[in-house]
């Protein structure tokens, strides 16, 4: 039965509070000089995140300019044809992957702990990671515009556009450095689900966290599912660049229409990847300014969920002019329409909580009515598209540019800068001004209806996007010149903004604690923030603790909840259970170290390289990059401490080492691998699509792989991961010489296993060039192979831990979660099995 500690009742004495503090802060104090570039706090890598994402966001501002201009007169020589589609494809990535998506990762890592009550997230070199490769991926892309070597393709890279008619590395640039950016996106992801599902206070359970950590976790697992597809297809279309391997060519049993089914199976989701977080700002904002808690909770909770279930259905909804039959449009186009019914589930619950409470007039609220209404301008237009009939008249014109301006500028742009108003007290103590944000404001809003409302009209005339130029007469000039001024009013309105967010506020008094008098924990900081976050982790009682729990702000001041000091000089956070939030671990995690920034680093070469055909290298990176991680989970995790358990107050012992499902790494294992997985499964997507549609797939006489290779080897791996779940077993059972053994004879199995799924379509001389059966067969060869490869490293890791003494009978983080591991290459062992050995035959 759960218990709720109440926090002391005598207030500790005043030295012992100031011991307690000072141990904290030597524990968290921030790197300085240089290795401040070293540090891996959440504080201060999301602000890294955000200042980056926000320096994106005024570079694919100015290329957006640069387009207004070019539009603004018929026959305009600004640019030519070539730079305008290099302008516009960079635009929409930059836009996209670089600030849209990043921006709500880099807001989470930075304010989620606080949200949480927690010190810090459970993988702080994982975020560091994370912004590096985030950092270098789009920083190649921003500077290859510089070089006249930018994708030209659109920020879709619709094949065969991008593969046949898109010679130099613009593609490639765009292929590999946004795989390396997705990558980091996942990354991200895994920490931040982690990070709530298992950093809460104690007494938070699931049901009172608060409404930004539900919206950050639907958007999290979104990220999970719907960024794989992306990758797989980024992947096969830089083979048939690179390789010359058919997987979009027709005349080699390739299909194009696989490229825009992968890649809308993550650009639907995506809009709501974006606006989700977004319409979380929202949820963290109005309550403290209606005065009031939230009305319909568990409804915006349900609605949140359901939104990001249904935003996979709908991927067709973008393909409506591809020559689908008509009860696929049919189902789509139903579809598209019912992801309103949860959308305005959560929007009338905003509106009932203004109605309920009392409104104060603030900047963030009118950010907040700006972002409303501007969404659901975009809505209405969407459920216009939604429709098959309209969308085909629409498709390919500057309404879809309206369309899609109107819900990601009022579903991400105006919460983000209403929110950067809301939160920026606590990046630095002090407030933003409150005219300048007013001035921000109504640029911005006006700027942005006198910019995107013609384009309605000028779509439904006719002007289709996606091009430099137009002629006279054809009734655009006069839209296309309102929306020119329009921008220029929206990009006056974005620097003010920049000025007002990064001007010198030294001689500005800091912020009163709380100024916004909001309910959630995150604004229990003082002014300014102290490194360790919380001085104490308190007992949570409810949703909105500062207003329904008395003292709180003393009682976490003065140390009288849980983990008051750090005795003996380490970073620590509390681990707590999934459901209801008991304690269950003290979590010892790493401090500051470079190791994030070159595993970053060589893990970028990893894909940069690639695009100039510098495949060596790129090897050579992989190796390295391979060596620093593994390096970096040796000194910083799983660590053995000098005790057991750590007192932490309150008569609460709670153990210093966990491992199996108790273990954040185990939950990282799980949630990693689920999106590895479903890129196997968009890759098995790939192969039933060409089955389905094409007669000759396999073609006659073409060899396949035989049954005897994939058998043998799926025998093989599946032997490898039996051995491997029972040397967990044995090594509990502490049983060295099984231990050794076992893990040796499974990494023989996992080499064997692999080799005869490569054997396959050696043996039989299949040339993945020649179609795209043997294609796909090789690649789903490789692809299990290099999983094998990867078990194959991670018991040797094992091996080398249990030789050094770091992996016991009693501390073995390390082989249940490469047990973990091993379970999904058995998945997928089978599966190929039965791709390549069963459908031949039932074709």
């Amino acid at each position: 039965m759960h218990h709720d500690h109440e926090p002391l009742a005598e207030t500790p004495p005043v030295e012992l509070q100031r011991q307690q503090s000072e141990r904290l802060q030597r524990a968290w104090e921030p790197a300085k000089g240089w290795r401040y570039w070293s540090e891996v706090n959440n504080s201060v890598v999301g602000q890294w995140y955000t200042a980056l994402t926000i320096f994106f966001l005024a570079y694919g501002g100015v290329l957006a300019a640069l387009m207004r201009i070019q539009l603004a007169i018929p026959n305009n020589k600004f640019m030519t044809a070539e730079t305008y589609n290099q302008v516009f494809t960079v635009h929409g990535s930059v836009m996209m992957f670089l600030f849209a998506i990043p921006i709500f990762e880099a807001f989470s890592i930075m304010f989620l702990p606080q949200m949480l009550g927690a010190r810090d997230l459970p993988f702080p070199r994982l975020s560091a990671y994370g912004f590096w490769a985030f950092l270098m991926g789009g920083m190649t892309l921003c500077l290859s515009l510089l070089f006249n070597a930018a994708p030209s393709g659109g920020w879709f890279m619709y094949p065969p556009l991008t593969s046949k008619y898109e010679p130099g590395i613009g593609a490639d640039m765009w292929l590999l450095g946004f795989s390396f950016i997705e990558v980091a996106a996942i990354a991200a992801s895994v920490e931040l689900i982690v990070g709530i599902l298992k950093s809460r206070p104690p007494g938070m359970r699931i049901h009172l966290i608060p409404l930004y950590c539900w919206y950050v976790l639907v958007a999290g697992a979104m990220v999970l599912f719907a960024f794989p597809p992306l990758i797989l297809g980024s992947m096969l279309l830089e083979i048939e660049r690179a390789l010359n391997w058919p997987f979009f060519d027709p005349t080699r049993g390739g299909d194009p229409l696989l490229w825009q089914h992968l890649f809308w199976l993550f650009g639907h989701p995506e809009v709501y990847i974006i606006f989700l977080p977004s319409v979380a700002l929202v949820a963290m904002i109005v309550p403290t300014f209606a005065r009031t808690p939230i009305v319909g909770y568990s409804w915006i909770v349900l609605s949140a969920i359901g939104t990001g279930f249904l935003s996979f259905g709908l991927w067709v909804h973008h393909m409506f002019t591809t020559g689908l039959p008509g009860i696929t449009l049919a189902l789509f186009s139903a579809a598209s329409q019912a992801i309103a019914i949860p959308t305005g589930v959560q929007i009338f619950c905003f509106i009932a909580t203004m109605l309920v409470g009392r409104v104060v007039n603030s900047l963030p609220m009118m950010f907040v009515f700006g972002a409303l209404a501007t969404f659901v301008i975009g809505g209405l237009t969407g459920v216009m598209v939604a429709v098959a009939s309209f969308d085909f008249q629409a498709h390919d014109t500057y309404f879809i540019v309206a369309h899609l301006h109107s819900v990601l500028i009022g579903g991400s742009i105006f919460p983000f800068v209403g929110a950067t108003y809301y939160f920026y007290p606590l990046v630095n103590g002090k407030k933003l001004s409150e005219r300048l944000g007013r001035i921000v404001f109504w640029l911005m809003f006006i700027g942005f209806n006198v910019t995107f409302m013609p384009m309605h009209l000028t779509g439904l005339r006719g002007m289709p996007r996606r091009v430099y130029t137009y002629s006279e007469g054809l009734g655009f000039e006069t839209l296309n010149l309102i929306s020119t001024v329009g921008a220029a009013i929206l990009v006056t309105g974005f620097a003010v903004f920049f000025w007002d967010l990064f001007r010198s506020k030294d001689h500005e008094p800091l912020s009163e604690r709380n100024p916004w008098g909001a309910g959630t924990l995150e604004w229990l900081q003082e002014m300014p923030g102290k490194p360790w976050g919380v001085r104490s982790i308190p007992e949570i009682d409810s949703r909105y603790p500062l207003w329904d729990q008395a003292n709180i702000v003393r009682d976490v001041d003065e140390g009288r909840f849980f983990m008051p000091d750090a005795e003996e000089g380490k970073r620590e956070m509390l681990i707590t259970s999934i459901i209801d939030a008991k304690p269950v671990q003290c979590l010892r995690i790493p401090g500051p170290s470079y190791i994030a920034f070159w595993a970053a680093l060589f893990t970028g070469g990893v894909f940069i390289f690639p695009t100039f055909k510098l495949y060596w290298p790129a090897a050579v990176c992989a190796v390295i990059a391979t060596g620093l991680i593994l390096r970096w989970l040796w000194e910083g995790s799983a660590m053995i401490p000098e005790k057991d358990h750590k007192y932490i107050g309150h008569g609460v012992d709670v153990p210093l080492y966990v491992s199996g499902s108790d273990s954040v790494g185990w939950w990282a294992m799980l949630i990693t691998m689920l999106a590895v997985i479903t890129a196997f499964v968009s890759l098995l997507f790939g192969y039933l699509f060409y089955w389905t549609l094409d007669r000759n797939f396999p073609p006659p006489g073409m060899p396949g792989p035989g049954w005897f290779w994939p058998t043998l080897g799926t025998a093989l791996l599946l032997g490898a991961w039996a051995l491997t779940n029972l040397v967990r077993k044995w090594n509990s059972q502490d049983r060295a010489g099984q231990v050794y053994g076992g893990l040796g004879v499974s990494c023989l199995l996992a080499i064997a296993g692999g080799a005869a799924m490569i054997a396959g379509p050696y043996l039989n001389s299949m040339d993945p060039t020649q179609h795209v059966y043997a294609a796909t067969i090789w690649l789903l060869a490789i692809w299990t192979a290099m999983h094998a490869g990867l078990g194959l490293i991670m018991n040797a890791y094992c091996i080398a831990r249990r030789a050094a003494g770091r992996m016991t009978a009693k501390y073995d983080i390390e082989i249940h979660n490469v047990g973990l591991f091993w379970h999904f290459v058995a998945i997928t062992a089978v599966a190929t099995e039965i791709v390549l050995v069963l459908f031949p035959i039932l074709k």
